[in-house]
């Protein structure tokens, strides 16, 4: 068992940003959809339970996870679902049993190459639209407008795999991809068929790429109806982060340098 019942860990800024992501006017969530973490030691995050709801989400409905464990789980190609479903498995609390969500995986693989401080994992209407559809893989490969660009970075789909060990092995898989194409890990990830991860070193970071993965998704949504997506080409964006100002204003908007 990786997983412990430890409220004093859970920061008050991770529990604001896990109600503003879960209010119903957003459209980012419903019912118990989605999960946040946050990187509170070394090899430590306190993460999201499953069931519980992210607009109602007390210090209470959280646990800490050993990371390290669960990488080796990860990269094991022994490892079943039960083992993952035992390890995330923090006993029983008033009678009731208390599991690290099942999507902890994917919080632990961001970890593994990088110590962002916070995820946040969440299911936006317009954007799995978009990653439901037949132009799901190429949907966000490139910028829009240049807002986007600024908050989001380069994006990385992985496309669908069953919620668990088998999520997470393909999400590390294709990160770690990623990582060794552009040197860094994404500030969104897109879930083929299931939502959006969002990474930052900021809490406002987190919920600004989540909230600005919604709005490309309708202006994309919008380009749809009009005839189709025109994106920004590589020659337009190549040298975009070379420019210290727009590089500073990407550290304010996502809490990030990348």
């Amino acid at each position: 068992m990786t997983a412990r019942f430890a409220p004093d860990l859970v920061g008050d800024e991770l529990v604001a940003l896990t109600r503003r992501l879960g209010e119903p006017e957003r459209d980012l969530v419903i019912l118990a959809e989605g999960n946040t973490s946050e990187l509170v030691a070394d090899d430590t995050i306190v993460v999201k339970t499953s069931g519980a709801s992210m607009r109602d989400a007390t210090h209470d409905d959280f646990v800490a996870v050993e990371v390290s464990p669960l990488i080796a789980l990860l990269r094991s190609a022994d490892t079943t679902q039960e083992q993952v479903t035992a390890a995330l498995d923090a006993g029983e609390r008033g009678g009731v049993r208390v599991r690290a969500s099942i999507e902890t995986l994917i919080h632990v693989a961001v970890r593994a190459f990088d110590p962002a401080r916070y995820v946040a994992h969440t299911h936006p209407t317009a954007v799995v639209s978009l990653l439901a559809s037949v132009i799901a893989a190429e949907s966000f490969a490139a910028p829009v407008y240049s807002d986007e660009l600024m908050v989001l970075g380069r994006p990385l789909f992985v496309p669908y795999a069953q919620p668990g060990i088998d999520l997470g092995r393909a999400f590390l898989e294709r990160l770690g991809a990623h990582v060794d194409a552009h040197g860094e890990v994404p500030s969104l990830i897109l879930l083929g068929n299931h939502g959006i991860v969002a990474t930052s070193h900021s809490a406002s970071g987190a919920e600004a790429v989540s909230l600005m993965a919604v709005k490309s998704a309708r202006v994309r949504l919008g380009a749809l109806q009009a005839g189709g997506i025109a994106g920004l080409d590589e020659a337009a964006t190549a040298h975009y982060f070379d420019r210290a100002d727009f590089r500073e204003r990407r550290q304010t908007l996502s809490g990030t340098g990348r």
